[in-house]
């Protein structure tokens, strides 16, 4: 993958470069309230890594860009949940950024790499239960909630989409 596009970003892979704008991202409080609160420098340092380093499988999440001004607005793509074989969707971006219909674009952008590319048969999300905007996201995509769950130390909600739910649902994208 060397960039996925959509009509307002383009979504490619984090570089060591990206580590300044990374740490602001998850040093803000609020962005980080459902995700364990705020990280450290070393904690950013080592996420990243793991960011690059998760490319190896297909995927990973990706740096989002807008492509009028190129800045990054957050992060976006599918990783393995939580030590599962399952592929989990996705999102944080900068609150300066939040409703302003980036996290669907970009999620939109993910699932079509994942059921088209990677060729997933499914994608999960998860996130707090009091997370509504995330909730929202995930319902805007057409995944589908299924249960409570408890995942990275927390309890979530899980919500998913099957490839053939996608395919009805986005059939010209």
């Amino acid at each position: 993958m060397n960039q996925i596009q959509t009509q307002r970003l383009v979504l490619r892979k984090f570089t060591p470069q990206d580590i300044e704008e990374l740490y602001r991202l998850f040093n803000d409080p609020d962005v980080m309230h459902y995700m364990g609160g705020v990280r450290t420098r070393q904690a950013t340092e080592q996420r990243l890594s793991q960011m690059i380093d998760h490319c190896q499988h297909g995927f990973s999440f990706w740096a989002v860009i807008r492509k009028s001004d190129q800045q990054l607005l957050g992060r976006c793509g599918l990783i393995y949940l939580d030590n599962t074989p399952e592929v989990e969707l996705g999102y944080t971006f900068f609150k300066e950024f939040w409703g302003q219909g980036y996290a669907t674009e970009a999620g939109l952008a993910c699932l079509k790499y994942g059921f088209e590319i990677v060729n997933l048969e499914r994608v999960v999300a998860i996130t707090h239960p009091e997370n509504t905007a995330s909730r929202h996201v995930m319902e805007k995509l057409g995944m589908k909630y299924e249960k409570e769950a408890f995942y990275y130390n927390t309890n979530v909600v899980y919500y998913a989409l099957s490839r053939a739910k996608f395919q009805e649902k986005y059939p010209n994208i």
